[in-house]
């Protein structure tokens, strides 16, 4: 297969693939660029993930793209919606025929002398090569192939079906099953009234609880508005509403979580009505050190409420025949044990990274305003946000770059290169505000917080807004150098970006 060469390379198509394709096509429209995609279909973790209940976890008007807002009425929407809207986003901007499927990339090298990234791996069998001068990955955090799964013991002795939620069979049928879902985080809580509508009884089983709030399933004031406003208005509308309520609720966590926690705690207490111990719905930890669970319309606790599903908080001492045993000496009888478990990290796909030679070792790396490389040249890593909804950080990551793109072509420049001259790396990762087990798994893979901007991550979206949409791109700290073919590109676009 010859080598293909585009100046920009986008890798994964997903929801910030997809997105930052978008960008290029608005705001510089004249740049070459494709998408290689590992999978078949775009969507990403939309295409991929295919349990019961499937949906997103943040609201709507938040998780959609800013230059396409979500048009439904629908808070939390369900995982084929979220992929249809992608495939629509695709195919309205002209991003869908960009697009090469089935690449497998295994290794990126930047070679200074050349100016040039070289990619390689597979595509339908046969060994496959790219060259860009400008690569950005977005392929999100986790690892596709294989969720996380810890070791149980006795799971040889279960008669049962133990699956994972990555790799949900489309033909399982668990109607009248007795069901145990191992985990309490977004999957399980999503998981569990999912299933209890046509499961025997299913059962929740977790070490520890997690706060779980109840949130409409549709905005009922977006219809009512719809009526009197144009509706581009009134989707702006809801966007700018529900950016500074989560805002507003983060904040308030953080300065006064104990606080906020009675004030969760109460609307727990109320949705079950007495139909369960509130030990179950009662966290150790504060709000927002693990990222909230949200639920429509309050369906895990009216499944409680029914008799359909259950909550139990304990330990598996091991897998029977029939079931779990748990540490306390009671048995939980499953036909079907779902390990909700939680993700598996991998950064860039798993993809190998060297520089003039030399491996990256991204764990030793500082991200510079959260979306460049310290040390890795013409190099964008999208990353969105874990406090809010993704595509927020995403849409501003992506329209940075395109303002980056645009600042080289219009003064010749070939190369943009973050360098941290201070010493500002600090031991915390990118995720460190974040106590959850698959990020304290994986701190020895993700990229390090620095101890002060650009180098530490602000998690705050009209600050990144500002710096990144509107600040000069010339800092002292991003260093740009002559392009080796010494070409500008007429026509360029103004660095003016609405996101």
């Amino acid at each position: 297969m010859p080598v293909q060469h585009f100046e920009t390379l986008i890798i994964g198509a997903g929801l910030s693939g997809i997105g930052s394709a978008c960008h290029l096509r608005q705001h510089c429209p004249n740049r070459e660029f494709a998408i290689l995609e590992r999978r078949e279909r775009l969507g990403g973790t939309w295409d991929l993930f295919r349990y019961p209940g499937i949906r997103s976890d943040s609201d709507m008007f938040t998780f959609g793209f800013s230059f396409r807002p979500w048009n439904g009425d629908q808070v939390l929407a369900d995982g084929p919606s979220i992929r249809n809207y992608l495939q629509e986003t695709a195919d309205q901007f002209q991003v869908s025929e960009h697009i090469h499927y089935g690449v497998d990339l295994t290794a990126a090298s930047w070679s200074s002398n050349d100016q040039l990234w070289t990619l390689t791996g597979t595509r339908d069998g046969e060994t496959a090569t790219y060259t860009c001068s400008v690569l950005i990955s977005c392929t999100g955090y986790y690892d596709y192939a294989r969720g996380h799964e810890p070791k149980f013991a006795g799971t040889e002795n279960f008669q049962g079906l133990l699956v994972h939620p990555q790799h949900w069979p489309q033909e399982l049928d668990y109607t009248d099953k007795n069901i145990v879902v191992i985990g309490s985080g977004a999957t399980a809580v999503t998981l569990v009234p999912a299933l209890a509508e046509k499961a025997r009884h299913v059962t929740m089983l977790q070490r520890s609880p997690t706060y779980i709030l109840s949130m409409p399933g549709r905005d009922r004031l977006l219809g009512a508005l719809k009526k009197l406003m144009p509706e581009a208005l009134v989707y702006r509308f809801a966007r700018w509403r529900n950016l500074r309520l989560h805002r507003l609720m983060f904040k308030a966590s953080k300065r006064w979580p104990r606080f906020m926690r009675k004030l969760m705690l109460r609307g727990v207490r109320k949705a079950l009505s007495g139909s369960a111990d509130m030990r179950h719905f009662t966290p150790e930890y504060l709000p927002w050190d693990q990222r909230l669970c949200a639920v429509p319309d309050g369906d895990l606790f009216e499944a409680v409420k029914s008799g359909k599903a259950s909550v139990v908080t304990d330990e598996i001492d091991a897998f029977t025949e029939r079931g779990i045993r748990l540490k306390s000496g009671s048995e939980i009888e499953a036909d079907i044990a779902v390990s909700a478990t939680g993700l598996k990290l991998q950064l860039l796909g798993g993809m190998a990274l060297s520089v003039d030679g030399q491996p990256v070792d991204m764990r030793n790396r500082l991200t510079y305003k959260g979306v460049l490389m310290e040390g890795v040249p013409n190099m964008a890593w999208v990353f969105g946000y874990t406090n809010a909804a993704w595509t927020l950080k995403s849409d501003l990551s992506a329209g940075y770059i395109c303002r980056l793109l645009n600042h080289l072509d219009k003064h010749g420049l070939g190369v943009f290169l973050p360098v941290d001259r201070e010493g500002c790396v600090a031991e915390e990762s990118v995720m460190a505000a974040l106590q959850s087990g698959y990020v304290q798994r994986a701190d020895g893979i993700l990229p390090r917080q620095g101890t002060r901007y650009p180098w530490r991550l602000l998690n705050d979206y009209e600050r990144d807004k500002k710096i990144l949409l509107t600040g000069p791109l010339e800092d002292g700290v991003l260093n740009f150098y002559p392009s080796v073919r010494g070409a500008k590109r007429k026509d360029i676009p103004t660095e003016t970006e609405t996101v």
